[in-house]
């Protein structure tokens, strides 16, 4: 798709005469967490790796566009590029909602790291991506999803049955096949639905629960090791990015693939730290046992499916797609086994 009026982003580098290769990045979320972080790490990366050729202005908080219109505002040049979180576009983000899948895959680094190749190395999914625009720079992570409850302790799956839970995705949906209540609320009010007893529990991310004071109103957390929600990253106006010089485009992608590196960094601290912010509170933290951690995941492969079968209206094979993923997965398993996390080693 090619665009016939200039983007917002494009016009006001005109008028402002800012160099050709400046350029406007579009994001919803506030300058502050780790993934900001990492969002400025890219940014400040991408313009030292291009020597000087290169100027990015993060618009931070939405001002450029709200998360559900992220896509649309990339594509059609509000900004030359931004953040994308996959869930709000179930369609057309078909192929990246693989990162969001419940599979056995909870660490933040590893789900990066597999997500970040499989995208780059698959050129079906590439051409999904410039069919609608969009050029992939490189993937973030909420990282694994656990969960937090008042008055209730979920040590094993008979635990779950009759239970009020906001959920996550499909994480949530296969808590309802076990015979939780689902109430639909955001992360940011579940605060206030613990302490009311609107909600028994809240399925999150560690450090997001502790960041929101969560470990106030939570009596138990378990934690799942099942999966995450890794569906959102940076992407890039394809019509913006192939009027780049390669030096440019090249220092895009090795910033983005980067990303990985330093988001897992950041959030693995940060989760250690939120997990001892939680004890020190007095939460009971709780390991759900492998036998148990089985039962979620044979449960949600009928999510799995129903994922293919959005992949294969989109004209992917998912059952390949899912195939090397996975392999993607136990590989970088692997190096962390052996050979550590990088920032450990550097």
């Amino acid at each position: 798709m090619k665009r016939i009026l200039l983007g917002a982003a494009a016009a006001l580098a005109l008028t402002t005469a800012a160099p050709a290769q400046s350029l406007f990045v579009g994001e919803a979320g506030p300058n502050r967490g780790a993934r900001a972080e990492a969002l400025q790490w890219f940014v400040d990366t991408a313009e030292e790796l291009s020597g000087g050729d290169l100027s990015l202005d993060i618009q931070w908080g939405g001002a450029l566009f709200k998360a559900n219109a992220a896509l649309s505002g990339i594509a059609d040049g509000v900004a030359d590029l931004g953040t994308i979180i996959a869930v709000y576009f179930p369609q057309e983000m078909v192929a990246y909602n693989i990162a969001d899948l419940p599979l056995r895959n909870p660490d933040a680094w590893v789900g990066m790291k597999a997500t970040d190749e499989l995208i780059r190395n698959s050129e079906a999914i590439r051409e999904n991506f410039a069919q609608q625009n969009l050029v992939y720079l490189g993937t973030f992570t909420t990282s694994a999803v656990h969960i937090g409850c008042s008055g209730a302790t979920i040590r094993t799956t008979d635990d779950i049955a009759g239970l009020k839970v906001r959920g996550v995705g499909a994480y949530g949906d296969t808590f309802r096949e076990f015979g939780a209540n689902m109430v639909p609320m955001s992360i940011y009010d579940a605060y206030q639905g613990l302490d009311t007893g609107l909600i028994d529990c809240s399925q999150g991310y560690s450090y997001a629960m502790a960041a929101l004071k969560q470990q106030e109103v939570i009596d138990s957390y378990t934690l799942m090791n099942w999966g995450q929600v890794g569906a959102l990253g940076v992407f890039m106006n394809k019509d913006v990015y192939d009027g780049l010089d390669a030096s440019v485009q090249d220092a895009l992608q090795q910033a983005g693939e980067g990303m990985a590196d330093e988001l897992g960094r950041l959030i693995t601290a940060d989760n250690e730290a939120a997990i001892e912010t939680m004890r020190e509170a007095g939460v009971e933290v709780v390991e759900l046992p492998e036998e148990e951690r089985a039962k979620l995941v044979e449960t949600s492969e009928q999510f799995i499916d129903e994922w293919k079968e959005r992949a294969a209206a989109a004209g992917l094979d998912g059952d390949a797609l899912l195939e090397e993923y996975r392999g993607l997965i136990d590989k970088y398993t692997q190096i962390r086994d052996e050979q550590g996390y990088p920032w450990e080693n550097s």
